[in-house]
């Protein structure tokens, strides 16, 4: 049990992480539209999140052991 906790952190760190990272390069571009931004870390989650439900990806996620 505590593994699949440690995984799932390790999982929403990573995230957050990408995130951020979209997020503050906007924000140094210029952009500061709160509606732009989300929009950024939206878009930065969406591929690994995609990829960790296809259950043809075996490196990670559904199809992975």
């Amino acid at each position: 049990m505590e593994y699949e906790y440690n995984k799932l952190k390790a999982i929403a760190i990573t995230y957050a992480r990408a995130a951020i990272a979209a997020v503050l390069a906007l924000y140094l571009a210029g952009n500061t539209d709160v509606k732009a931004l989300a929009t950024a870390a939206v878009a930065a989650v969406a591929g690994p999140l995609l990829k960790a439900l296809d259950s043809s990806a075996t490196e990670f996620g559904r199809g992975s052991n």
